[in-house]
């Protein structure tokens, strides 16, 4: 990660430098930081937020129950906006410059309508301020092992702190009926992650004999489940720490003979398989590499065979912004990658391979609990975090991703979605699937992308 120090930057005590360098120094800003200070008003009576100063004064006046940011330290917290916008927003989040008694009220209110954040008439400046992501982090094959290492081989403890028993870090499918929101238990998260997974594989047609091939290992809970139909799989993933739990899960199962999993890239995958699966893989191939994607997809995958992917996805307007932005969860959480909207994987497939989508279920009220759940756990744990190595700016910056990440679905910025594609003319009923509470059905390919309210 390269940093360059403005004149005047300072350095925060406390902070190690060498692991955290943007969150270690404080940059010299003023004109900017005015800027920010003028915005966060806007903002602030816009949104109806309560601004808190140290000691607990107001900003300026907020409705009862308003989201509260909290600011302990003012003038870090502006010149870091000033300078980075949004990653300067939770670069001081993750150097305690403010805080929040509930961050995701806050962090929900913010991602509603982002578009409308920053006053019209000063969005030509966005260029000056906003920095495209570096060509470093683009998800080549040279580059996606290393940005697939960043995150999920920080450490199988750490996910297993906060993950449910079946380690499945995706979103779960909790029982409630049409129109209902969930509001879901801890004690209900594993058979909502089997319901889930167990859709999926109803979804691409998975039974005895199936030949399956999955994108994207997670810890294995998927490919123990499809063995267990009786299904051949083979499983690919780019994490080493993934890798070794999932063959050992596997063999615990009983399964070793049934299911394969590889140290592998997608774009590197021979053989020919009746059905492909991938559970929140698409977000890390990047823009620039959804062709190659769909067309190892339709490579595979035998005459008649069945394509589930369950993606998160945005708005199209809004990914097409994304696309050209650095924020902070690619510089700190997912680098190199992008949420798709519906209207691009649609799009994507029609324009490169002979797949086409057949069917589309959203269910993002559902991943706004499962995070809800995840989040708790963490921040319960943060004794056990520590004691893994992880320091203070670490646990800060895990728990900003998943509250705003939470946010983002309950707002309706996000959502997520089981998506079928089959080849045209070759079984494209779905009527024998069972859905989730919202079906999604599109027109054709180039159908827009449709958003939860």
């Amino acid at each position: 990660m390269t940093t360059t120090a403005s004149p005047g930057a300072r350095p925060v005590p406390g902070v190690d430098p060498a692991r955290w360098p943007d969150v270690a120094r404080v940059p010299h800003a003023p004109l900017r930081a005015a800027v920010a200070g003028r915005l966060l008003h806007r903002v602030a009576a816009r949104r109806g937020l309560r601004v808190e100063l140290p000691g607990g004064r107001a900003l300026r006046p907020a409705p009862p129950g308003a989201p509260v940011l909290r600011l302990r330290r003012p003038e870090h917290f502006l010149h870091r906006v000033g300078e980075g916008g949004l990653i300067g927003f939770g670069e001081a989040y993750q150097a305690g410059d403010w805080d929040s008694p509930d961050l995701v009220p806050l962090l929900t209110e913010l991602a509603t309508a982002p578009g409308t954040l920053v006053p019209a008439g000063t969005r030509w400046l966005r260029p000056f301020y906003v920095r495209r992501p570096p060509a470093e982090e683009l998800s080549t094959a040279a580059n996606a092992r290393r940005n697939i290492r960043r995150h999920y081989d920080l450490s199988n403890e750490l996910f297993a702190l906060f993950l449910d028993p079946t380690m499945t870090y995706s979103s779960a499918l909790f029982p409630t009926g049409p129109g209902r929101t969930p509001v879901a238990s801890p004690a209900e998260l594993p058979a909502a992650q089997h319901r889930k997974i167990d859709r999926l594989l109803d979804l691409a047609r998975v039974r005895a004999g199936t030949r399956l091939l999955e994108i994207g290992t997670g810890w294995g809970e998927l490919a123990v489940r499809a063995a267990a139909r009786g299904a051949h799989v083979v499983s690919l993933t780019l994490s080493a720490e993934q890798l070794a739990l999932a063959r050992r899960r596997i063999a615990d199962a009983g399964l070793d003979g049934r299911a394969e999993v590889r140290l592998c890239d997608y774009r590197a995958v021979e053989g020919a398989y009746d059905a492909v699966v991938s559970v929140e893989m698409i977000e890390a191939v990047g823009r620039p590499f959804w062709p190659e994607y769909f067309a190892t997809l339709d490579r595979v995958l035998v005459p008649g065979g069945r394509v589930a992917l369950q993606a998160i996805t945005m708005p199209h307007d809004r990914m097409l912004a994304a696309s050209r932005t650095y924020t902070w969860i690619l510089k700190y959480i997912f680098p190199g990658g992008l949420i798709p909207s519906v209207r691009a994987v649609a799009e994507t497939a029609a324009r490169h391979t002979r797949l086409r989508v057949a069917r589309v279920d959203a269910f993002g009220p559902h991943y706004a609990e499962t995070l809800r759940l995840w989040r708790e756990r963490f921040t319960e744990r943060s004794a056990q975090v520590a004691a893994l190595g992880f320091d203070e700016v670490f646990r800060r910056t895990w728990e900003l991703y998943l509250a705003y990440s939470e946010a983002g679905f309950r707002s309706g910025y996000l959502d997520v979605r089981q998506v079928l594609l089959t080849r045209e003319g070759e079984g494209r009923a779905a009527s024998d699937i069972p859905g989730p509470a919202d079906p999604v059905r599109l027109a054709g390919p180039a159908a827009r992308n449709r958003t939860r309210p």
